[in-house]
């Protein structure tokens, strides 16, 4: 029998205590060690995770902890610095997407970790819900026909007023890029995993909630080499008229010629 994956993670903010709690759930999986910069969390951390171990410094968790795998759930801005620790001390490491802020610094990150022989993944989660999962099933087995189009409206509801996103994620007001970067990324690949790769793509982009600083709506025309058409319209300002607009928070189209699937 295979020993457990050893775990760290560094960041125990909002998404991050998915992680950490998620990563409790696996049996493959063991969590040493959660690092994060604000020692409050680590009331959270001992909550969620009683046996894993709370440091404020990611270095000294690496050197001391040294696990199979370093999930990095930290704001963008971040993953360089974090990811080159990984690649110095020979670390497999997952990171939150979008992988960095700028190209760049994205192909700074990348070739750290081929230069050091290290596994780097994206943390790009969409493509693995389960009705994507069997949308992709029913593509794959022909059930819609030949793939002529694919749509998806975005509407959570979570930008509204003065007080947009600071009692979850605070950093959301003041990110120059909003929507696209790190929101509908995670649609964007969940298209390419239903239409394949982007050949060609335009978008008009504004900001409705004057209070953030970047862009909270916009739509977004994809080609795709497949010959498939798409478009994501999204806006982070109005609801979805779900009961629970964090479980549905909009509505997703694919056509063929043999069939609607939505």
């Amino acid at each position: 029998m295979q020993p457990p994956t050893r775990i760290a993670v560094i960041g125990a903010g909002y998404f991050a205590r998915f992680q950490i709690e998620a990563w409790q759930r696996l049996p493959e999986a063991e969590l040493l060690a959660v690092c994060d910069l604000q020692p409050a969390n680590e009331a959270v951390v001992r909550q969620l995770a009683p046996t894993a171990r709370f440091y404020q410094n990611a270095e000294r968790m690496l050197d001391e902890i040294s696990p199979d795998v370093v999930d990095i759930a930290t704001p963008p801005a971040t993953h360089q610095t974090l990811v080159q620790l990984c690649a110095q001390r020979g670390l497999a490491a997952i990171t939150q997407k979008p992988l960095a802020p700028t190209y760049a610094e994205a192909v700074a990150l990348v070739e750290a970790a081929e230069q050091a022989g290290i596994t780097l993944a994206v943390h790009e989660n969409f493509r693995f819900q389960p009705w994507y999962q069997e949308a992709h099933r029913l593509l794959t087995q022909g059930q819609l026909g030949r793939l002529h189009s694919i749509s998806m409206r975005l509407r959570p509801g979570d930008g509204q007023g003065e007080r947009a996103y600071l009692d979850r994620q605070p950093y959301f007001q003041g990110m120059e890029r909003f929507l696209i970067h790190e929101t509908a990324i995670h649609l964007i690949d969940t298209f390419r995993f239903l239409c394949g790769e982007v050949s060609g793509v335009m978008a008009r982009l504004r900001r409705l909630n004057p209070v953030i600083a970047g862009e909270d709506a916009g739509t977004v025309i994809f080609d795709f080499t497949g010959g498939a058409y798409g478009v994501f319209d999204g806006n982070r300002l109005n609801e979805h008229p779900a009961d629970n607009t964090r479980l549905t928070m909009g509505d997703v189209w694919l056509e063929g010629e043999g069939g609607v699937l939505r």
